[in-house]
């Protein structure tokens, strides 16, 4: 793929523009188009990295006419999405400095993990917790995994043997993954989907809004799947369960006392949330709103302060790549949005498949299990979000559906990467501990993305329409 991934991005684009311009298709649709095809190419090969894909969307776009003010590409870079991603790393970066995150997860294990099925589910809430404080699924796992191997060693389980390190591990990718689905900033693609939500629907999701649609479909499902794991992997209560408690008490002894640097980073993330919770009720109080963003920023501010918080900016570990990638996935997405293209390419795929002769109860229902599922081709979520957001926003305005629910619903699935080692980092993570195998990853995560989907098609239906979306 990486070696042909340029040749036929360059054919794609040349193709694309030079073709006569189709009927009811206007010239700017047709560039914005071939530069999104091109950079879709080259975001899938990846013969170079993703952030000079974007570079290049960026600098095309006004270059050959697509857009007709260069401010509408090289402005992404400042939409507040953006930010909201800056300050997320910079939140990721305190709570691995300060060694609050582990912890805490020592101390929720020691406290209520007394026998192997009870530190499961612990292993699960902790997953859950963290989700809300730590917005990265890498840094998470990285977290989680040496408690799940000390607790592993110490009950002396067998790699590739263990019923209990399969499940154990196992359980642990799809509790990221999961948790993730359910808090808006535990991952970028989520704030990037949220973006194209607001900015091409005409949405207003925040925070407490993603949260109240998502966090009860990935409750109900992570309750449905952490049974079915058991099944799938039955566990055995035996051993003496109190030496790996004691092993876990030691190591949170080892830490010591709460560091100045933990007692800052915990009431940083305290106000974080309250922000973030009481976004809806600030203006009331206050007389203004401080918006999901804004609070972002601050929290950033703060761990950086000097004396105030416990970061410097040089360990501030900010992704700018990724920052780059998203600038120019706004910038070919929007393209494509503003010139009519995406509804023109939609529609067109719309008469083609039959679509538009489906039900719009079926519509969404295909929608949400085709974006369940296509991470087995995308294995990047950001780049799945920037492909399918988008282009099933454009299906519902084709349609004549409201395209905030069923993007949002659809932007729910996109962090499910859980089938294979490759499909994500905290995957490759959990599987380099070699107890589980491929095959045991991929028949519980059918299973899992199945109930996923089944489940939020359910709740579109249901628990949508109580929240008011």
């Amino acid at each position: 793929m990486k070696k042909w991934g340029i040749p036929i991005a360059i054919v794609a684009f040349l193709l694309l523009i030079f073709m006569p311009t189709p009927e009811g298709m206007e010239p700017a649709a047709q560039k914005s188009i071939a530069v999104f095809v091109a950079a879709l190419v080259l975001w899938v090969t990846t013969p170079i990295p993703i952030y000079l894909t974007s570079l290049i969307a960026i600098l095309m776009l006004p270059l050959i006419g697509a857009v007709e003010d260069q401010k509408v590409a090289f402005g992404t870079l400042g939409f507040d999405v953006i930010w909201l991603m800056v300050s997320a790393f910079v939140l990721t970066s305190a709570m691995m400095k300060s060694n609050l995150g582990r912890r805490f997860s020592l101390w929720m294990v020691t406290k209520f993990g007394k026998t192997p099925k009870r530190t499961l589910i612990v292993l699960v809430v902790i997953n859950f917790v963290l989700a809300f404080f730590v917005p990265s699924t890498t840094a998470r796992a990285t977290l989680m995994m040496p408690i799940c191997l000390i607790l592993l060693e110490v009950y002396r389980a067998i790699p590739g043997k263990s019923p209990l390190g399969k499940v154990m591990m196992l359980q642990g990718l799809q509790a990221d993954a999961l948790a993730t689905s359910g808090v808006m900033t535990a991952t970028a693609g989520n704030i990037i989907a949220v973006g194209f939500i607001n900015e091409q629907a005409g949405g207003d999701i925040g925070y407490m809004d993603w949260l109240f649609a998502s966090m009860p479909a990935s409750i109900i499902t992570m309750a449905i799947t952490f049974a079915i794991g058991l099944k799938l992997f039955s566990i055995k209560e035996e051993g003496n369960f109190e030496n790996v408690m004691g092993t876990l008490q030691d190591e949170l002894k080892n830490l010591g006392s709460f560091s100045l640097a933990e007692k800052k980073a915990t009431i940083i993330f305290l106000l974080t949330v309250f922000l973030w919770a009481t976004g809806d009720y600030q203006e009331g109080w206050f007389g203004f709103e401080i918006s999901t963003a804004q609070t972002a920023v601050i929290a950033a501010l703060l761990c950086l302060l000097p004396k105030v918080g416990m970061l410097e900016w040089k360990d501030a570990n900010i992704k700018w790549e990724l920052m780059i990638f998203a600038a120019g996935a706004y910038a070919a997405g929007n393209a494509l949005d503003d010139s009519g293209g995406a509804v023109w390419l939609i529609s067109k795929l719309v008469d083609g498949l039959g679509i538009d002769q489906m039900s719009h109860t079926m519509v969404a229902v295909v929608v949400i299990f085709l974006s369940m599922y296509s991470h087995l081709i995308f294995t990047s979520k950001t780049v799945r979000v920037t492909i399918l957001i988008p282009a099933f926003i454009a299906l519902a305005k084709t349609l004549g559906m409201d395209p905030v629910p069923l993007a949002l619903a659809a932007a729910m699935t996109m962090t499910y990467t859980i089938t294979l080692p490759p499909h994500s980092k905290v995957n490759t993570i959990y599987f380099s501990t070699g107890y589980f195998s491929v095959l045991d990853q991929m028949k519980y995560a059918v299973v899992t993305c199945f109930i996923g989907a089944s489940v939020i098609s359910l709740l579109y239906f249901t628990w949508f329409n109580v929240l008011g979306l």
